[in-house]
């Protein structure tokens, strides 16, 4: 049998470059400048389909939709292993063996660095993807896009910040970070049914998602700070008149972080648990780990009222 490739083979001068396109139809004759030459520039996957293959009909197109969506950071190779036998021996003697497809090859550096078989949904097709481009020290363009629109948000910029996660979420729309970003931003922007719109409509396999907990925690304690904060003389009279008044401490520190006042609300909460930590079936601690949530588990804010909480509970 005639050698199709040699993977320590080193590159042919004139072979793929980073323009090529991204998605093409393989054969035995250009693997070698296909994969394993244009592996040395690029990741590239290898799709081993065949035509009576029901599972290929569904894998192919989510992997053409998740390659496309790299921009050109990864390729794909499709290979009907019918028309190229030559091709899938010699493969099984380099240990990928072919006989059930779909199989998706990912090569790197002229090497098979990883695999799966079988149709996978796509939110697995771009994990493994995003595992590859980690592999080969870059990340999917979405991931860039995450970050700027992260930054835009950080530095108050929100309707920047509201384009960029708008254009992820489009792209990807079982991205949970860009979702609960979107709905954040909304809620910044005044537009708080809008972002209701947007935690409602999120797919049910990320409702339980910490982004998405938190963005709706932070929606939840917006509306309940609005209605707190119209009453904030009338707590705080409450308060004096009574420093037990644990339901007023906790709608005071509702109102506080409404105002943007996020130590003072974590205080407030903390104050009630000194003096009371099981009031109400421990209904301060519960409120204040609802403020953890729409904070963000890396806020100062909850970092700081993280540690005083560890201290009344373990001293």
């Amino acid at each position: 049998m005639d050698v199709i490739f040699d993977p320590n083979r080193p590159p042919a001068p004139g072979g793929a470059s980073p323009g090529a396109d991204a998605i093409k139809e393989g054969d035995q004759r250009t693997f070698m400048q296909d994969v394993i030459q244009a592996s040395r520039q690029v990741p590239v996957l290898v799709d081993f389909w065949a035509t009576w293959c029901g599972p290929c009909k569904q894998l192919t197109p989510v992997l053409e939709k998740v390659v496309r969506s790299a921009g050109g950071r990864v390729r794909l190779v499709k290979i009907d292993i019918d028309k190229n036998r030559q091709l899938v021996a010699q493969l099984a003697q380099l240990g990928l063996p072919l006989q059930s497809v779909p199989t998706v090859a990912a090569f790197w550096q002229g090497q098979i660095a990883d695999l799966f078989q079988g149709a996978l949904p796509e939110s697995e097709v771009r994990r493994f993807v995003e595992g590859l481009l980690k592999l080969a020290g870059g990340q999917m363009p979405g991931a860039d896009l995450l970050a700027e629109a992260k930054a835009a948000a950080e530095r108050g910029d929100y309707r920047t910040a509201l384009e960029l996660f708008a254009a992820l979420a489009q792209q990807e729309p079982e991205n949970a970070e860009a979702l609960a970003g979107l709905a954040r931003v909304l809620m910044h922007l005044g537009e708080e049914d809008r972002a209701r719109q947007v935690l409602e409509g999120v797919p049910a396999k990320l409702r339980d998602h910490a982004e998405i907990v938190g963005a709706r925690s932070a929606l939840e304690l917006a509306a309940e700070g609005r209605k707190a904060r119209a009453k904030l003389a009338e707590l705080e009279q409450r308060l004096a008149a009574d420093p037990n008044d644990h339901a007023a401490r906790i709608e005071l520190a509702v109102a506080l972080n409404a105002m943007g006042e996020r130590a003072r609300a974590a205080e407030a909460l903390l104050e009630s648990i000194r003096r009371d930590r099981s009031w109400n079936e421990e209904a301060a601690r519960k409120q204040l780990l609802k403020f953890f949530e729409a904070w963000g588990f890396d806020d100062p804010a909850t970092v700081a009222a993280r540690r005083k909480l560890s201290s009344l509970l373990f001293r």
